[in-house]
C-alpha cells in the first residue's frame, strides 16, 4: 500500500485551476493579520491567563505565555514559508501532502476538522451565554434561551453561525472586512482594559515571581491538574506527584496558554484566497502574531499585578474580570462582557472559514466526497459552507459542551510539529523551488522547533492524549475505508489534470 504517496508541488497548484473548484484571491496581508488575530483574541484573553496563574504557574504565567509565543512564532514561521511556496487551501495538511506523504497529512486533516469543529461549536455557544451575560449587566429584559415543555435550546448560536455562514457564502472579502472592524474595536478594548487595570498593580503580588512547586491537591479550586488524568503525560509517566507552580508549572501553564496562539493555521487554509500569496501571506502571520503576544503579555501583567495569585486560585472560574471585581472596580465587569461578546463573534466567523477549506482541500483531494468542493458564483464553497453552519449550529444549541482547549491545543501542536519537520524535508526534495521567505538555521531550527512543539504536547493531560488516540483511531477508519481508495494521487487524475494543463500551456 503506498500509504505515503505525496503530491507534487506542481500538482497541487495545478487544482487550483480546476473549473468549478477554484477560489477567488481578494484577501491582503491586513486581512490575514485580522482574521489571525480575531480567532487568537477571543474569550481566552479575558480568562486563560488566570486560570494559569491561579492553577499553574503563579505571577511567572508571564513566563509561560512568553515560552508558548516563541513556539508558535517559531512555527508561524514554517507556515510562512510553505505559505509562500504552495499558496494553496488546506494549510498544514496541504503541506504535509506534498512532504511525508498521504496518510500523515490525512491524520493532520483529520485533526484539523475535529479542532475547528468542536472550537466552533463551543465558541458559538459561549457566545450565547456571555451575550445573556452582558445583557443581565446592562439590566436589559431579555435572553435567547428558549424551552418548549422538556425541550431547551439556545437560539444565539444559531443566529452567530447563520450571519458568517451568510457573510462567508458571498465572498470572504466581505466576511473579512466585518470581521475585521469587530476586531479592531476588540483590540481597542482590551488595550483600554488593560490600560485601567496598571492603575491597580502592585509590585508585592509579583512576589514571589516562581512560586516553589506543591502538590495539585493543595490548592482546593484547582481542576486542572487533579488525580492521574489531569496530570501532564510526562509527569504521569514518569511517576511524579500531581504538582502545580515551580519550573513544571510554568511548562503545564505554557501549553495551556497555547490555546492563545491558535489561528495561524486557520490564517495559513486562506492562502488560496490571498492576493500576491508570497508576498502576503508571510507578512499577514507575521504582524498578527506580533499584535498577539503584544497583547497577551500586557494582559498577564495586569491580571497578576492587580491581585496576588493565590487570590485566584481560590475562585471557581477566574477571570480578568474577577481581578478587577477583586480591587472594587465592578463597572469593568461591563466593558469587559462587553469585549468577550465582540471577541467570541469573530472567532467563530473564522473557524467557520478554516473548517471549511480543510474539507474543501481534502474533497478536492478525493479523500473525502468530491462534491463538497464544488465552488459558486461568488468563488466560494457555498454548499459546503451551508453545511458546515448548520452542523456546527446544531452541535452548539442542542448540546451540552465542555469548553475542550486542551484537544484543540493537541490538535494544533500536532499540525505545527509535521510541518516545522517538513520544512528540511522539502528543502531537500525541491531546493529548486522560489521561497519568498525562508527560515534560517535548516535544519537544527525547524527540527528544534518541531521538539519544542512535541514537548508541550507532553505537558498536555493524560485524558487529552486519550482522547486524541481515540481520534486517530476513528480517522483511521474513515481514510481506509473511504479515503486511501478515492484519492485522486492514487487513481491518477492528478496526473492526467498536470498533463493536460501542460499540454493547453505549450500549444496556447
Amino acid at each position: 500500500m503506498q500509504l505515503f504517496r505525496t503530491k507534487s508541488v506542481e500538482q497541487t497548484i495545478a487544482e487550483t485551476g480546476e473549473e468549478g473548484r477554484k477560489l477567488k484571491r481578494n484577501l491582503t496581508w491586513w486581512d490575514l493579520s485580522i482574521m489571525g488575530v480575531a480567532v487568537a483574541v477571543g474569550a481566552g484573553i479575558f480568562s486563560v491567563g488566570a486560570q494559569a496563574a491561579a492553577f499553574h504557574a503563579g505571577p511567572a504565567v508571564i513566563i509561560s505565555f512568553l515560552i508558548a509565543g516563541v513556539v508558535c512564532g517559531a512555527a508561524v514561521m514554517c507556515y510562512a514559508e510553505f505559505a509562500s511556496m504552495i499558496p494553496v487551501a488546506g494549510s498544514a495538511y496541504t503541506f504535509t501532502y506534498t512532504t511525508v506523504g498521504e496518510v500523515m497529512a490525512w491524520i493532520i486533516g483529520w485533526d484539523l476538522i475535529l479542532e475547528m469543529l468542536m472550537a466552533g461549536s463551543v465558541i458559538s455557544k459561549y457566545w450565547g451565554v456571555y451575550l445573556n451575560d452582558f445583557m443581565r449587566l446592562m439590566g436589559w429584559n431579555a435572553n435567547t434561551n428558549l424551552t418548549f415543555g422538556s425541550f431547551h435550546i439556545d437560539v444565539a448560536p444559531i443566529i452567530i453561525v447563520a450571519f458568517f455562514t451568510t457573510l462567508l457564502v458571498f465572498g470572504t472579502k466581505i466576511g473579512a472586512r466585518v470581521d475585521g472592524a469587530m476586531t479592531v474595536l476588540k483590540i481597542a478594548i482590551v488595550f483600554f482594559v488593560v490600560i485601567v487595570g496598571f492603575f491597580y498593580v502592585k509590585a508585592s503580588n509579583f512576589t514571589p515571581f516562581i512560586p516553589p512547586a506543591e502538590p495539585a491537591s493543595s490548592v482546593q479550586s484547582s481542576t486542572a491538574v487533579s488525580g492521574a488524568m489531569g496530570q501532564p503525560l510526562w509527569q504521569w509517566a514518569t511517576g511524579m506527584v500531581p504538582s502545580i507552580y515551580g519550573i513544571p508549572g510554568i511548562l503545564s501553564g505554557a501549553a495551556l496558554v497555547f490555546f492563545a496562539f491558535i489561528g495561524f493555521d486557520v490564517v495559513a487554509t486562506a492562502s488560496e484566497e490571498t492576493k500576491d500569496p508570497h508576498k502576503n501571506v508571510p507578512l499577514g502571520i507575521g504582524v498578527g502574531m506580533a499584535l498577539i503576544i503584544i497583547m497577551y503579555m500586557l494582559v498577564a501583567i495586569v491580571t497578576t499585578g492587580m491581585v496576588s495569585y493565590k487570590e485566584l486560585a481560590q475562585q471557581d472560574s477566574p477571570s480578568l474580570a474577577t481581578a478587577f471585581e477583586l480591587v472594587g472596580a465592578n463597572w469593568a465587569a461591563k466593558i469587559i462582557s462587553f469585549g468577550i461578546v465582540l471577541g467570541l463573534a469573530t472567532v467563530v466567523m473564522v473557524l467557520l472559514l478554516g473548517l471549511t477549506r480543510i474539507v474543501f482541500a481534502m474533497s478536492r483531494d478525493g479523500l473525502l466526497p468530491r462534491g463538497l468542493s464544488k465552488t459558486g458564483k461568488h468563488g466560494t464553497p457555498a454548499g459546503l459552507q451551508i453545511a458546515v453552519g448548520v452542523v456546527v449550529a446544531l452541535v452548539a444549541a442542542l448540546f451540552d459542551i465542555g469548553v475542550l482547549s486542551d484537544m484543540v491545543n493537541i490538535g494544533t501542536l500536532s499540525a505545527f510539529t509535521l510541518v516545522a519537520i517538513s520544512i528540511p524535508i522539502m528543502r531537500k526534495r525541491r531546493p529548486d523551488l522560489p521561497r519568498a521567505f525562508k527560515i534560517p538555521g535548516n535544519p537544527w531550527v525547524p527540527i528544534l522547533i518541531g521538539l519544542a512543539n512535541l514537548w508541550l504536547m507532553l505537558n498536555l493531560t493524560v485524558l487529552t492524549w486519550i482522547r486524541f488516540v481515540v481520534w486517530l483511531v476513528v480517522g483511521f477508519a474513515i481514510y481506509f475505508g473511504y479515503g486511501y481508495r478515492h484519492a485522486r494521487l492514487g487513481t491518477g487524475d492528478l496526473t492526467e489534470e498536470l498533463s493536460a494543463e501542460t499540454d493547453q500551456a505549450i500549444n496556447g
